[in-house]
């Protein structure tokens, strides 16, 4: 395993990053593992040499924080990994039950540690940008919570980058603790966030974590999983025949190579220039050995060109944007213009 500095900091994370949505309870989601199913797959990550581990309060509803954390407290010494955890989601139907105020960040750490039964973690992440929430207001709570010892380090997901911007802005204004750690949604389908955001990170000093890899499975090959046949965010995402094209030429490259197509596109990732860390969401040992596979994986300028040759623009993915996305296919034509597109 190679281990990396998470941006500017000190902190050094490794190159793949245990993904834990999946682990909690089927109750909240018919593909999640419940504590005894999650063990193994977290087991042998930590084996592999994994210190990083992400999670969420929103994963199960709180429960995935608590199974995990009851999980790595039999496997591992807490100094011995890098633990995350986000917040933003709704956890109860009352109005401030999710968001980035003041109230709720401050009530989101108390209820996490609870749940991880941990005295910090070492990475507090925003979930998205909280568009009804001052900017002044979410990184003043944050910075306390850094004060009191509660987070070790910030991080942010998934947001414009001006949005990003307007948050950097605040804290070098106020001098308060700066985000450490971008993670986004990037895979060989999805690349938008090469224009803007990973430059900006790069620039800023800003380490980057990718998620969704495998564009939710598309790329491995796994479109009739569970999870895929249950979450429609997947059709919305990557229903376009651009991603189906693009997951065409992962399959020939994989099979060029005699490899599972899953490790082409998690190597793809892992040699993107900005990329520290990639997470993986493993079913299994063997879904987290092809992303063991993928880090001493090297394409070459042939392969490159195929996996890429395919991908056109298309809008971000993002909370913002979701359900209005336009797909990457031409739309037809309408009103007087109609005739002439037939």
């Amino acid at each position: 395993m190679e281990y990396l500095r998470l941006g500017q900091s000190g902190l050094k994370v490794s190159r793949l990053c245990l993904g834990t949505m999946n682990m909690g309870s089927p109750a909240w989601k018919p593909w999640i593992f419940d504590e005894r199913q999650s063990e193994p797959i977290v087991r042998h990550a930590l084996e592999a040499g994994v210190n990083f581990i992400d999670l969420a309060d929103f994963y199960s509803a709180g429960i995935g924080e608590v199974v995990v954390g009851r999980i790595l407290k039999r496997l591992v010494r807490r100094d011995e990994v890098v633990i995350t955890t986000k917040v933003g989601y709704d956890m109860a139907s009352h109005p401030n039950a999710g968001g980035h105020s003041r109230k709720h960040i401050m009530y989101g750490i108390d209820a996490s540690l609870q749940r991880l039964d941990m005295d910090y973690v070492d990475i507090y992440m925003l979930h998205f940008f909280d568009v009804n929430t001052p900017v002044e207001e979410t990184m003043c709570a944050l910075n306390d919570v850094v004060q009191a010892g509660k987070a070790r380090y910030l991080g942010v997901s998934t947001m414009y980058t001006w949005q990003f911007a307007k948050i950097m802005q605040a804290c070098e204004q106020h001098h308060w603790h700066k985000p450490i750690n971008m993670q986004l949604q990037l895979n060989v389908a999805y690349r938008e966030e090469e224009r803007e955001m990973i430059p900006y990170c790069l620039d800023q000093g800003v380490g980057v974590s990718v998620f969704s890899p495998l564009a939710r499975g598309l790329l491995s090959g796994d479109a009739q999983s569970t999870r895929n046949q249950t979450d429609f965010f997947t059709a919305q995402m990557y229903g376009d025949s651009c991603s189906q094209r693009i997951a065409a030429s992962v399959a020939r490259v994989a099979a060029r190579r005699g490899v599972s197509a899953a490790q082409v596109a998690q190597a793809w990732v892992l040699n993107r220039p900005g990329v520290v860390s990639m997470l993986v969401g493993a079913d299994s040992a063997a879904q987290f050995d092809s992303a063991l596979a993928a880090l001493e994986t090297r394409l070459d300028e042939d392969e490159l060109h195929e996996l890429e040759r395919n991908y056109t623009p298309c809008d971000l993915i993002n909370d913002y944007s979701a359900g209005c996305r336009i797909a990457r296919e031409p739309r037809p034509a309408q009103g007087v213009f109609r005739q002439a597109d037939t």
